[in-house]
């Protein structure tokens, strides 16, 4: 059997997805897989709607501001891959404190779940959005390299893209988003109601339980090693650096359900940034299994 896997994006911080496939967890319950990256364009809802995939790599928030609108057929989220934001702020220097920001120049990803967990980290931790100067420079690939080329005082970005330019001796990771406000319900899989219901998910929902748990119990240089076919191009020192950071940060604790506490910090973070006027209801996004 043949499971299609899709990421919204591609990083260390994925490893408990990452590593069902690259450990082996899914060839142990019998399933083969094809695994791609979201398309500019694409949408995680429309990728499943359309019959293009199986099991997405996405986020509860993307659903909410549709749902305000009144669309509906969305995907179901059924398991949680991360309880917390995984961007790090880099800076030029080793020192830091979240006051510094104010004057600054910061590099943002400004994809939607990205931003509202950043502005809302920044009030979180006392400091002022509107003093920092916040910058969209574009992709992640190309926020590293403005940054690279001088530009901006701080980026942010997930791993291992921080623990890069920290090996290239550009600066510092100088903090974890996600360990400096609450856990939350950050980014899950989902599927359709039909896949949800058929054997096939029941073998893979066991393999990447298991797979959670073994990129939180096994050393982070061998979760790189084993992973190291899935990162062309960076070094397993960044790579494990990266996972290391997730795993102390307690990223991936947890089982793979979603905690319906941690979905209502989510809920919290995009209500108080202004990313949503109404809270949609646990089960209209959500399933248990």
């Amino acid at each position: 059997m043949t499971i299609r896997i899709t990421a919204s994006r591609h990083s260390a911080f994925y490893s408990p997805l990452i590593s069902t496939m690259a450990a082996g967890f899914l060839e142990k319950h019998g399933l083969s897989y094809t695994y791609g990256v979201l398309a500019p364009g694409e949408t995680a809802a429309g990728m499943i709607r359309d019959g293009k995939t199986d099991v997405m790599q996405s986020a509860p928030s993307t659903n909410w501001a549709k749902m305000e609108k009144g669309e509906t057929g969305f995907p179901l989220h059924f398991a949680l891959i991360n309880q917390r934001d995984g961007f790090f702020l880099f800076g030029r220097e080793k020192s830091f404190t979240w006051k510094e920001l104010e004057g600054k120049t910061l590099l943002a990803d400004h994809g939607s779940q990205p931003l509202a967990m950043l502005r809302y980290a920044i009030h979180y931790n006392g400091v002022d959005w509107r003093k920092i100067d916040v910058v969209n420079a574009g992709s992640a690939a190309e926020m590293a390299a403005a940054f690279r080329a001088g530009k901006g005082d701080f980026v942010h970005l997930q791993g291992p893209a921080p623990q890069m330019l920290e090996q290239e001796g550009a600066g510092s990771t100088v903090v974890s988003v996600g360990a400096t406000m609450p856990p939350n319900a950050f980014s899950t899989l989902c599927a359709s109601r039909e896949f949800i219901g058929g054997e096939v998910f029941r073998s893979f929902a066991k393999a990447f339980s298991e797979a959670k748990e073994w990129v939180r119990q096994t050393p982070a240089e061998e979760v790189a090693a084993k992973e190291a076919s899935y990162f062309p191009g960076i070094g397993e020192i960044a790579l494990t650096s990266a996972i290391a950071q997730y795993q102390s940060i307690g990223a991936w604790d947890g089982g793979i359900e979603i905690p319906r506490d941690l979905y209502e910090q989510s809920l919290n973070v995009f209500e108080s940034t202004g990313g949503i006027r109404q809270r949609q209801p646990y089960d209209a996004v959500c399933v248990q299994i």
